[in-house]
């Protein structure tokens, strides 16, 4: 046998081996791809791997070997490569105007969102103040891309929050909460009606009772709105909840006397915060450290806690002052023996300093 004969036969084996192990893969392959459940998923570099070898074999060599991705698959994936390599996108110059500053994005939107009735104009001329030029076709196109109306539209529309704030110096809230004493009947639910007005905190405990019905109701209402010594005069309007309490005769007498009853929506205690505050401070430091025995216990310990409240709690609302303190305890002042004055059997305690 000569040289060649032997060169054709080895080649010829070669071949035959090539093709015994490619037919192999493929029934292995087909194997595997029946028992995998679901869509398979490709890394990026699993994929350039296969685009690559796919190029180089062709559309007729693929579709007798690929079994886990169709040939058009594979080849699309080599187009969208070549198509990356040549994406020059990210080394163009933006053409047209320069995008807005977002530090005048944000004055826009700050603007609009806290006043209502402010058109693009006066939005423009509020930025110009602090100066930043831009122009009213800028500050519609701000607004519409973060979904908020016109001026005219806005204005129409005002949050409970947004309400609150600004009514604060005209704002009353009230509410109950429960206290449990006990009597000669044993363990009894007390209802205790508290009135509070919002600015400066104050509070009033308008009355106890164990039946809140509708006569108790609007003799409270009247009390609280007494020409002269009335809590509630001077303000305009009273949050409440939509408990069954607050009837429309209570509400009836609060108009008579100028005031708006404006009651929250459902479950949304904080939007009385403020006296939902005053309930959970009260039944903290005060009444879940107690047991009272009749109601004159009841009324003995929130007079007590009301005067300390007012007069010798610090509040972090309100700049971690004291509401209304005695000018008696000279607070602020650095001279004088320091003392403590104590109420509920030294439950509650002040400091202040003694007069020199």
């Amino acid at each position: 046998m000569n040289w060649k004969q032997m060169l054709a036969y080895i080649s010829g084996s070669v071949d035959q081996e090539l093709l015994l192990q490619n037919e192999y893969l493929v029934t292995e392959n087909r194997i595997l791809k029946n028992q995998i459940k679901g869509r398979l998923r490709f890394t990026d570099p699993e994929r350039i791997s296969l685009a690559e070898i796919g190029r180089r074999l062709g559309r007729k060599a693929l579709e007798e070997v690929a079994q886990i991705v169709r040939p058009e698959t594979i080849l699309g994936w080599h187009r969208k490569l070549i198509a990356m390599k040549f994406d020059g996108s990210k080394d163009r110059t933006a053409v047209g105007r320069a995008p807005t500053a977002p530090e005048i994005e944000e004055l826009v939107l700050q603007f609009a969102r806290e006043n209502r009735s402010w058109g693009y104009r006066r939005i423009v001329g509020a930025i110009g103040n602090l100066g930043h030029e831009v122009s009213h076709q800028t500050v519609a196109n701000i607004l519409k891309r973060h979904d908020l109306a016109p001026a005219p539209e806005r204005g129409k529309r005002m949050p409970w929050k947004e309400f609150i704030r600004s009514h604060l110096e005209t704002l009353a809230a009230v509410d109950f909460f429960t206290a449990e004493v006990w009597t000669a009947g044993g363990l009894t639910t007390h209802y205790v009606l508290v009135f509070m007005r919002i600015a400066p905190r104050q509070v009033s405990i308008a009355g106890i009772t164990l039946a809140p019905d509708g006569e108790w109701m609007k003799q409270m209402a009247r009390n609280m709105t007494m020409t002269g010594d009335g809590f509630l005069n001077g303000c305009r309007y009273l949050l409440h909840d939509r408990d069954a309490k607050f009837s429309a005769a209570f509400c009836e007498i609060l108009r008579s006397s100028g005031i708006q009853p404006l009651a929250l929506p459902p479950q949304s205690p904080n939007l009385n915060s403020h006296l939902e505050r005053w309930n959970r401070s009260l039944k903290e430091e005060c009444l879940s450290k107690l047991i009272l025995f009749g109601e004159p216990s009841l009324r003995h310990v929130l007079s007590n806690y009301a005067r300390h409240y007012h007069e010798e709690r610090n509040h972090q609302g309100k700049d971690n002052a004291i509401l209304f303190p005695a000018t008696a305890d000279r607070i602020g002042t650095t001279a004088g023996k320091i003392q403590t004055r104590e109420r509920l059997g030294g439950l509650l305690k002040f400091y202040h300093r003694a007069a020199a």
